[in-house]
């Protein structure tokens, strides 16, 4: 008679417990409910009371005072003034001229950042030399603080002696003031927001680009398609929900955007966003409302005016998917 070992390797497993085998002891329904199907939920707990604790109560927090006309010296004497906030910054023109500047900005900066981020992440996705090298150097721009490269480009964009106006000087080209005009300005602060971002994000592509099968590839090469047509239409549609999540990254980067406008001021300019307010972004009136006029009420109105705009393109965004896909 074949011992169960040799039945094991022929295949025929033996129908008997194994003598030296003990049976593994038996668990209630509602103990192995909870380690299947409770399991995730207790790990998770957490996560939602810290978010309660941080983020939730700070909204509520927020929109209350938002409904009050409080000081910031004397934050526990507030008079109730109900949407006066939000009445008045309608009608406030500084407001409208923040929002603007935070979609221009927004847009200048957001668009080719992601461009050049897929093309990076699609030069890096190739088999090349010293790739480990280029991928972490891609990361040494998101590594440096706001304040350095603020800082840094607020010198290579300066008027008199700035490096980017040499370099006009010397072709002919008359210097910019890009500290003064609108669109020099915003130009100079989307360059620095560029500068930052666009090596995450082309690690975020080129993560989701390793992700797709190579048969993909494979299959639309054999079928004749150059290496433009495998991009668009293999690359592209494999990556999609990546570049999704970076447009809602960089939407809500944009929105908030406050430290490289206020350090390319240099110094009470940058909290008004220039003499004419110029570039100044819904995060730069958010602090001047607070911590330079000390009206904590209308400060945390424009808080929750750039969550509410935050809210207003996701849902945008979520109603033009859904009708792109049933119409697909």
């Amino acid at each position: 008679m074949a011992t169960s070992t040799t039945q094991a390797l022929a295949g025929d497993e033996p129908r008997g417990p194994s003598p030296d085998r003990r049976p593994a002891p038996r668990r209630g329904p509602l103990l192995h409910r909870l380690d299947v199907k409770g399991a995730p939920y207790v790990f998770v707990a957490p996560f939602f009371v810290i978010f309660a604790a941080f983020s939730f109560y700070p909204l509520v927090y927020t929109s209350w005072i938002s409904l009050h006309d409080v000081e910031l010296a004397t934050l526990d004497v507030m008079e109730w003034v109900a949407f006066d906030n939000y009445v008045e910054l309608w009608g406030d023109s500084r407001f409208w001229n923040a929002l603007q500047n935070t979609i221009t900005i927004g847009v200048i900066s957001t668009v080719p950042q992601l461009l050049m981020a897929l093309g990076l992440a699609h030069l890096l996705n190739y088999r090349m030399r010293a790739s480990l090298f280029f991928r972490v150097a891609s990361l040494v721009p998101y590594a440096t603080s706001v304040a350095a490269a603020a800082l840094v480009f607020t010198m290579i964009f300066e008027r008199d002696f700035g490096m980017i106006n040499w370099a006009l000087g010397s072709v002919g080209i008359d210097p910019v003031d890009w500290e003064a005009d609108k669109w020099p300005a915003q130009v100079a602060i989307s360059t620095i927001v560029i500068w930052r971002w666009t090596g995450y994000n082309a690690l975020l592509y080129l993560a989701a680009m390793q992700a797709i099968p190579a048969e993909r590839y494979e299959a639309a090469s054999l079928d004749g398609a150059s290496r433009w047509q495998q991009f668009t239409h293999v690359t592209v549609p494999g990556i999609r929900s990546t570049i999704v999540f970076t447009i809602v990254l960089s939407t809500i980067g944009a929105t908030q955007l406050f430290g490289e406008p206020l350090i390319f001021g240099q110094g009470p300019n940058g909290v008004s966003g220039g003499a004419d307010n110029q570039y100044q972004t819904l995060g730069l009136l958010l602090y001047e409302e607070g911590w330079k006029n000390y009206q904590m009420g209308r400060s945390a109105t424009v808080a929750w005016a750039m969550f509410l705009l935050l809210v207003l393109v996701f849902v945008l965004q979520r109603l033009i998917q859904r009708a792109r896909s049933r119409t697909s």
